[in-house]
């Protein structure tokens, strides 16, 4: 059993008779009252997402899981294949399981969580940015740059980035993933 006080992100917890991965916290201390951590927790089984605050000191009890680094493969419909990078194994996971399913590209590393007590995938982590080629962007036009003027570009995942006028077709552009945001152009 932990408390609160070992909240972290990424952290897998059982509550409610669900598991739920921790997206955000924020550990609180009023000037008046007792201390809590306020907290944003994931559904690791539909991916709904909860407000839930915790008195300082409760008691949480933990999900044991290991991570193992997996390739992506190939997208079949709405399901995700996956290799194992050590013992070559293949696994399928749903669409609803990924954080950001459009801005995954073939041969793209990614940590996949597994509860160790079920041997079920939990959860799968992406890499904090991704650099994908441009395939479509409407010309920028010219004198259009008095403000941070966007326009929506089409990556070669298929995802829509909203993306500044210079950036042209062909170019590659590094994509924040947990947002979906450009980020910069790549040379």
């Amino acid at each position: 059993m932990a408390t609160t006080a070992d909240i972290r992100n990424g952290l897998c917890i059982k509550f409610n008779h669900d598991i739920y991965k921790i997206v955000e916290f924020l550990h609180v201390k009023p000037g008046k009252g007792p201390a809590f951590v306020r907290t944003k927790l994931r559904s690791l089984t539909n991916g709904k997402v909860l407000d839930n605050t915790f008195s300082a000191g409760h008691k949480i009890d933990t999900v044991r899981v290991e991570t193992h680094t997996y390739q992506f493969l190939y997208a079949e419909g709405n399901e995700f294949h996956f290799m194992n990078a050590e013992s070559f194994e293949q696994i399928s996971l749903h669409k609803d399981i990924l954080d950001a399913p459009d801005l995954l590209k073939e041969g793209t590393n990614v940590i996949v969580q597994v509860n160790t007590e079920t041997d079920l995938p939990l959860s799968v982590d992406m890499p904090a940015s991704i650099i994908l080629e441009v395939t479509y962007a409407e010309p920028g036009v010219k004198g259009n740059t008095a403000t941070n003027a966007t326009k929506p570009a089409t990556v070669e995942t298929g995802a829509s980035i909203n993306v500044p006028l210079f950036i042209n077709e062909g170019d590659k552009i590094k994509i924040d993933t947990a947002t979906g945001s450009y980020m910069e152009r790549v040379k």
